[in-house]
């Protein structure tokens, strides 16, 4: 399927993924999370982003980001990518490229699939069989949004904030939303929609972005919010 340019609007979410070349370890130890982590932090504000939520797996980054500008995401990673790959090829005593291509992401409708975004970002471990539950897995913001972590990369969204008056009440109810699983439609669509580049929303959203953008948002025919194109590389890859 050829690539299409990124779908970015500027001030709207965005679930970002990207992956180690040919699905090869990007992080070996907790060494390599902490620098990785680090230098995210420090080049979110850099590039006018906000970050929301983020998981760090073996093989593959998990982010939600809102940029400010729209070619905010595209320096985040570009800048990231430097820094990252030239310490873990020195510290791994290798060369050549880590990453995969370029990042893929889908644009986020905030209501009803914003939160939903957070959630399949931090249930990635859970999914993976790593953990049984978000909060024992240490490298995601799941700490940050459900817990007591205080992770100064974290920017809370407006949808989060509306979760209650005061943190306390915000964290509550989010760590309810993980009480009940994502459905099997939603998370298909999560993937395939972040794997072929497109929105993911409701079809009135979608027909908003097709037209403020003037381009097609969405694969294949109008209405169908996946194509099976989209869906199969998904099966393909565990994002």
């Amino acid at each position: 399927m050829p690539r299409h340019a990124r779908i970015v609007i500027p001030d709207t979410p965005m679930h970002v993924v990207q992956r180690g070349n040919n699905r090869a370890a990007c992080f070996v130890d907790d060494q390599d999370r902490a620098f990785y982590l680090h230098h995210l932090g420090r080049l979110v504000s850099e590039v006018c982003c906000t970050l929301h939520a983020y998981c760090l797996m073996t093989n593959h980054v998990h982010l939600l980001v809102t940029p400010e500008r729209a070619d905010g995401c595209a320096d985040l990673f570009r800048r990231l990518g430097v820094v990252y790959t030239q310490y873990f090829n020195k510290r791994h005593d290798r060369t050549g490229t880590l990453w995969e291509g370029r990042f893929r992401s889908c644009l986020v409708q905030t209501e009803a699939y914003l939160l939903a975004c957070y959630r399949y970002i931090e249930l990635n471990p859970v999914r993976a069989g790593m953990v049984a539950d978000p909060a024992s897995y240490r490298w995601s913001s799941y700490g940050a949004n459900a817990g007591d972590i205080q992770d100064p990369r974290i920017t809370p969204h407006a949808e989060y904030l509306r979760l209650g008056a005061d943190r306390e009440e915000r964290r509550r109810q989010y760590r309810a939303l993980f009480g009940s699983e994502l459905g099997t439609e939603l998370v298909r669509d999560i993937r395939a929609m972040t794997n072929a580049g497109y929105v993911l929303g409701s079809e009135a959203f979608q027909r908003e972005v097709g037209r403020r953008l003037g381009r097609r948002v969405v694969p294949g025919t109008a209405g169908r919010p996946v194509l099976a194109e989209a869906v199969d590389g998904a099966q393909h890859d565990l994002l």
